[in-house]
């Protein structure tokens, strides 16, 4: 079994047109240089006018939700910034939290990942969900309620030109044969998919598919052992094999008196979330905006994340 790991998600979104995102990158960099396990990043292609859909479950959103900016916030592409960060960070993973994968041709994804994926050697990882927003669908072409198969199929090419040399396929939105694409992942296997959703059926069938974690949606992460206990015997009963598989977690963030941080406090939840199944604990907190603060606060929150874990 791998050690827990500590992951942030490093916020490319904001409200403020004139907002500067070299901090952005010196905040990836920091997080690099403290430890932490795994950087990942959000997505929204683009954005309708109406933000309330995100806490309907039944579109794929979380009960209570809110969105963190109004449809005209300035949201990073994700497969940039990860690149950006490849380019100044050496041991970091990179990960999605979560691409709207379905909403770019196949093809092309699998080149842009493939290609992250030499370039950051091997370090990517590729969080997938089939989003809550009609809205970016119909402006992609693509009809909403298809959303999940679509995601299905742009994994299956993925994958098919990650591991095959001449590839050759054939679904009813796609066929080609003798196809070469290179290079390949540098991870045997093509880039390691976590699929995003809640406890059901859809979910952990693309999980006993393509994946090889999950990241936990609306109820299911409010009780992490019991959904974790339930997906994985679903899973089983589809015919996957659940054993080695990763599962996001979230933190329980606590703060100081003045408002900062408190690293072995928050550390502190770790322990539980481990025993219950979570291999990749997420802690959600502000950062100092120089990056020598930022260093030494993520530094301390490391140290006490291994010594709890």
């Amino acid at each position: 079994m791998t050690s827990p790991q500590i992951s942030l998600q490093l916020k490319t979104f904001t409200d403020d047109p004139g907002h500067g995102w070299d901090a952005t990158l010196a905040l990836g960099a920091a997080m690099d240089a403290a430890g932490v396990d795994r950087v990942v990043v959000s997505d929204h292609v683009v954005f309708g006018e109406n933000p309330d859909a995100y806490a309907d479950p039944r579109l794929g959103g979380v009960a209570g939700g809110r969105q963190p900016t109004g449809p005209d916030g300035q949201w990073l592409d994700p497969l940039i910034v990860l690149t950006a960060l490849a380019a100044t960070t050496t041991r970091i993973r990179l990960g999605t939290a979560v691409l709207l994968a379905a909403l770019r041709r196949p093809a092309v994804l699998a080149k842009q990942l493939a290609t992250l994926d030499v370039l950051s050697d091997g370090r990517l990882d590729l969080g997938v969900g089939v989003g809550w927003q009609r809205e970016e669908y119909e402006a992609a072409g693509l009809v909403f309620e298809r959303r999940g198969r679509l995601l299905d199929h742009t994994l299956e090419v993925c994958q098919t030109l990650w591991t095959q040399q001449r590839s050759s396929y054939a679904s009813p939105e796609l066929s080609f044969d003798n196809i070469h694409q290179m290079p390949k992942p540098v991870q045997p296997g093509g880039v390691p998919i976590w699929v995003s959703g809640t406890v059901n059926d859809a979910v952990a069938r693309r999980l006993a598919r393509f994946g090889t974690g999950w990241i936990p949606w609306g109820p299911a992460i409010r009780d992490p052992a019991g959904a974790i206990a339930a997906m994985k015997d679903r899973i089983a009963g589809l015919g996957g094999d659940p054993t080695g598989l990763q599962v996001l977690g979230h933190a329980k963030t606590v703060k100081r008196a003045d408002g900062s941080l408190d690293p072995a406090a928050t550390a502190a939840s770790a322990p539980a979330l481990v025993a219950a199944g979570v291999t990749d604990v997420r802690v959600t907190c502000s950062l100092p905006r120089d990056a020598e603060g930022a260093t030494k606060l993520l530094s301390e929150l490391v140290e006490a994340f291994r010594a709890a874990t």
